[in-house]
């Protein structure tokens, strides 16, 4: 596999993205992946449009040594491990009522987990690209894309609302 550059990342993460419960072609492979939603999923957020499917907006990306594994197993599962999880809780918290305990970080309770999964599956959808060395691209593909939950590359009010929520989160345990 030929290394993509950032330009090439970008296109390939926006050729198609997925419903939730359609991962049956999600590699056990090393790439980078990006979080889709509608524009009204949060209102406040304002993230790229998607150059292909109308209607969505970039919220996040990430990296993967394992994309099948990322997505499936942190992403779609435990908020412990995965960032992306506990930005959704904390901006979710007060509509949905989410509630946390503390292990050696706060984590939703395990019904809230499950919630959490069920809303992503709802209102998000994912795309991914393979990449033999993810880490070689990701932070120029978010430079350039400015996803609005990456708040290390945020900027401006969406970092606040990102931090904001993220301190609401680790203060409900």
């Amino acid at each position: 596999m030929t290394p993509l550059d950032p330009a090439g990342t970008i296109t390939a993460l926006s050729a198609t993205s997925h419903a939730l419960d359609d991962l049956s072609t999600l590699p056990a492979a090393a790439g980078l992946y990006a979080w889709w939603a509608a524009p009204e999923v949060f209102p406040q957020l304002p993230g790229p449009a998607h150059p292909t499917s109308a209607g969505e907006r970039l919220l996040y990306v990430g990296l993967a040594t394992n994309l099948r594994r990322r997505i499936n197993s942190n992403h779609l599962r435990r908020s412990g491990s995965s960032t992306l999880r506990r930005t959704l809780a904390g901006l979710l918290l007060d509509t949905e009522g989410y509630r946390t305990r503390r292990t050696d970080r706060v984590v939703l309770v395990d019904e809230d987990e499950i919630r959490l999964t069920t809303w992503m599956h709802a209102n998000l959808r994912v795309s991914w690209c393979l990449h033999p060395t993810p880490s070689a691209v990701e932070a120029a593909v978010i430079g350039q894309w400015a996803p609005p939950l990456n708040v290390s590359h945020a900027s401006g009010p969406a970092r606040v609302i990102i931090e904001t929520a993220r301190a609401a989160y680790t203060a409900s345990a």
